[in-house]
């Protein structure tokens, strides 16, 4: 494979978990308005109450979907047939799921962040993989075969890290659209939204740093065959 289809590889994955880690925030992130019975809850999504329905199907639908592509994430790290077909699918559910999620929100709040984003990066990611598949640059990649150890390795750490990212900095993006009664509500899921995107930041670090190890590290010389 020539430096544009890892290129092409690396996109593939970074954009890929970025896509799927979203998915799992905002299917866990609409818990509390889908299913919570607290008061306040109700009072601050009183918009929505006669179709919490909706979104009680779209929480365990998107989580699925999440989970399916953290699932597509492996298999396209390690190839395999059929890959770039399911990704597509997982991806085209994904922008219908966030989509229903994105207009409803905005017919019944007035408000859809951050259901906007997760509709956003799941068009961007299914439009990318599309993308891949036009002349000149599908004969660049194949997605069937695994790829090299240190693309994939760097692939996977700055997919991480940006995962990572996206997980830390919830409470900023998502939180004017969850502040009611003064209080930001996104911190009901502090501690274990700090420990997931930590934990993903420095796995990505990891990776990252064993590839940056394997390029400089001096070339292991072959044993002599030479004989007395």
């Amino acid at each position: 494979m020539d430096k544009t289809g890892k290129t092409i590889r690396i996109v593939a994955i970074v954009l890929l978990g970025m896509t799927a880690a979203m998915n799992l925030l905002g299917g866990i992130g609409t818990t509390c308005a889908a299913f919570s019975s607290n008061v306040g809850y109700r009072m601050a999504f009183k918009e929505i109450m006669d179709y919490r329905w909706l979104y009680q199907i779209l929480v365990v639908t998107t989580i699925l979907i999440g989970l399916a592509g953290i699932w597509g994430l492996i298999k396209l790290v390690r190839g395999g047939p059929n890959i770039y077909r399911d990704i597509l699918i997982i991806l085209v559910v994904g922008c219908i799921l966030a989509g229903i999620h994105y207009f409803a929100s905005m017919t019944l709040r007035g408000k859809a962040a951050p259901a906007n984003v997760k509709f956003y990066i799941n068009i961007l990611t299914l439009i990318v993989f599309l993308l891949f598949k036009l002349p000149g640059i599908r004969e660049k990649v194949n997605f069937s075969s695994p790829g090299g150890k240190n693309e994939t390795g760097a692939a996977g750490g700055v997919a991480a890290i940006m995962a990572g990212a996206l997980t830390l900095s919830v409470f900023h993006w998502a939180g004017p659209s969850h502040t009611f009664f003064q209080q930001n509500w996104t911190y009901v899921f502090y501690l274990p939204l700090v420990v997931v995107g930590t934990a993903l930041v420095l796995w990505g670090i990891v990776l990252i740093g064993k590839v940056v190890r394997s390029i400089f590290a001096p070339p292991v010389k072959a044993p002599s065959l030479e004989t007395a």
